[in-house]
């Protein structure tokens, strides 16, 4: 039985995902990579509507690295046009789904259309009952050169000196500034690694990873992840 369906612990408050095995999931079936990318975007779209029904009030999802582009010129466009399909359609139906958006990550590599959907996305004003945030040419290690960058640019305009630089304001540098740390990152497809996701915010969330393709994730997977996450004594360093 799903967790929405009985009593059950409250949710984590911020779950994030690193999507993985959308093109072993197509090789097995020995259907085109970009076939795999289609039914993990349909698997995003079961898992963010899972979440708003659980109540978990942010969704992190590792959609595009800033090493993907390493990968074929067809891959990287049929990824590109799916999202490009996706936030149109999220656009019409922000309001209804009571989902608003959020990206981390460098869009200047993006087209001019795929990034005015992701400002019109973020502009978006109104009640929503979670946040989904698009790691998009996201990189954990770029995410902290850059904020080491803009403390740097300030330290040089003198608006703050070198002693001043604490984890808070280190947060606020970050693509992530003003969301909470992940408690819980799972990870599909049997990987056991962070692949340059959320290294900064990840400190102190737990891991939970699953033999399981994503394209292939389902609510009742979500639940047992979640189930896993309640049996951790979460100490933060303490006894």
């Amino acid at each position: 039985m799903a967790l929405s369906e009985e009593r059950a612990p409250a949710p984590p408050r911020h779950i994030a995902i690193i999507m993985d095995g959308n093109g072993r999931w197509a090789k097995q079936r020995g259907l085109p990579r970009t076939a795999g990318h289609a039914a993990g975007a349909e698997s995003f779209r079961r898992i963010a509507n899972y979440c708003r029904t659980l109540g978990v009030e942010y969704l992190t999802v590792y959609a595009f690295s800033t090493e993907n582009w390493k990968r074929s010129q067809d891959e990287v466009q049929g990824i590109m046009v799916l999202l490009r399909r996706y936030l149109e359609e999220a656009l019409r139906d922000m309001d209804k789904n009571q989902v608003r958006f959020r990206f981390f990550g460098d869009l200047s590599q993006l087209s001019p259309q795929l990034r005015k959907l992701c400002r019109d996305a973020e502009s978006r004003s109104g009640v929503y009952k979670v946040q989904v945030n698009f790691c998009l040419n996201y990189g954990g290690r770029d995410e902290l050169v850059r904020a080491a960058r803009r403390f740097a640019q300030d330290v040089a305009a003198g608006k703050c000196g070198p002693e001043d630089l604490t984890e808070e304001r280190m947060d606020s540098y970050l693509y992530s500034a003003g969301v909470p740390d992940p408690e819980l990152i799972i990870r599909p497809s049997g990987e056991k690694r962070l692949s340059n996701f959320l290294l900064w915010q990840s400190a102190y969330s737990e891991f939970v990873f699953m033999n399981v393709l994503w394209p292939d994730f389902m609510p009742e997977h979500l639940d047992e992840a979640i189930e896993e996450f309640h049996r951790r004594n979460r100490r933060f360093g303490g006894t």
